[in-house]
């Protein structure tokens, strides 16, 4: 049974760094789509996902879609590794005289490995957000200074005595500066410390955890439908279909979470978004403003960029590649 063999650790940091490598680079323009129709307020620069990754492309060009990607690709290695790890751990831990783990100590050892990974995904999920939207703050503030003057052009044409004072945008302002992590890190820790960079650590657990909870019990448990018995790994395919489908249920269960952690994480808003002071002013603010609705932004795009990651992970994870590294190496 595979909880009762002792695992490698090393091995299973080896596959999770190699899955989240392939994953990332696989689905990441998808994350930025998600990023940016999450964190829109208002008057919408983007109509969708579609839409969004158009736009990108002709405004920033082809790796305009993979902006905060290196962030990513650096830590994702730690971060997945972690997860995948711990999570193994924690249902080692929790077995009991070879016998299946039941729902509630899966549910624990998922949620062992979610509360286990913030301490990579929160600095690493910062850094990537404010990497990600700046394209999207530039295009909106070059709509907002488009519509100012227009509204300039229609006051110079009113009556004598109707005329207001209009706002004025500087041409700087919507100058569009691609930030660096290198930056952004440096500027976080020189003005906040090393909290700065753990900004909406709340909210990354809050999210994380939950996840976890539902998708490793959710992936073990379709995962053994394709073992013909329980001292025998799944097939591949079936390994990873059963990480598409456990992570594509898991991200969208999680979505209103996610758009709180990213709303919170962002750093610089557009002009006249919301700032937020903490997970329950974020909600109540998303809530009366944008309504319902909002909670559920990139929930479609956050499906598509989940299942595939996790698919791949559990692939690789469970083909051993780490485990046939470590036997070279002996």
């Amino acid at each position: 049974m595979r909880d009762k063999k002792k695992i490698s650790l090393p091995a299973k940091l080896i596959n999770g760094g190699i899955a989240g490598l392939v994953g990332v680079t696989c689905v990441f323009p998808i994350d930025l789509a998600k990023t940016r129709l999450q964190n829109q307020q208002g008057q919408a620069v983007y109509t969708g996902m579609r839409d969004c990754l158009v736009k990108t492309i002709r405004s920033e060009g082809f790796f305009g879609v993979y902006r905060g990607a290196a962030v990513n690709l650096t830590l994702v290695t730690p971060e997945k590794a972690i997860k995948l790890a711990a999570n193994d751990f924690f249902r080692q831990l929790l077995s009991q005289d070879g016998k299946e783990l039941s729902l509630v100590r899966e549910m624990l050892a998922g949620c062992g490995a979610g509360t286990c990974q913030v301490v990579v995904t929160s600095p690493m999920e910062m850094l990537k957000i404010q990497l990600q939207d700046a394209g999207r703050l530039a295009a909106h503030q070059q709509k907002a200074l488009g519509q100012d003057r227009l509204s300039a052009v229609a006051a110079s044409h009113s009556p004598p005595g109707l005329h207001h004072r209009q706002p004025y945008v500087s041409e700087s302002a919507t100058a569009y500066q691609r930030p660096s992590a290198t930056a952004i890190a440096r500027d976080l820790l020189r003005t906040q410390g090393l909290a700065g960079l753990y900004k909406g650590l709340g909210a990354t657990l809050l999210r994380d955890v939950p996840f976890s909870v539902i998708y490793f019990p959710l992936f073990a448990n379709i995962n053994k439908l394709g073992q013909e018995n329980l001292e025998e790994k799944a097939s591949f395919l079936h390994s990873f279909v059963s990480g598409c489908v456990a992570g594509s249920v898991a991200a969208v269960a999680v979505t209103p979470l996610d758009v709180l952690k990213t709303r919170i994480q962002t750093l610089k808003k557009g002009l006249g978004e919301d700032t937020y002071n903490g997970i329950i002013d974020c909600a109540r603010k998303v809530w009366i403003h944008e309504g319902p609705i909002a909670f559920m932004k990139g929930a479609t795009c956050r499906a598509l960029v989940i299942a595939p990651l996790f698919g791949i992970a559990q692939g690789v994870y469970f083909i051993g590649i780490g485990e046939y590294v470590m036997d070279f190496f002996k």
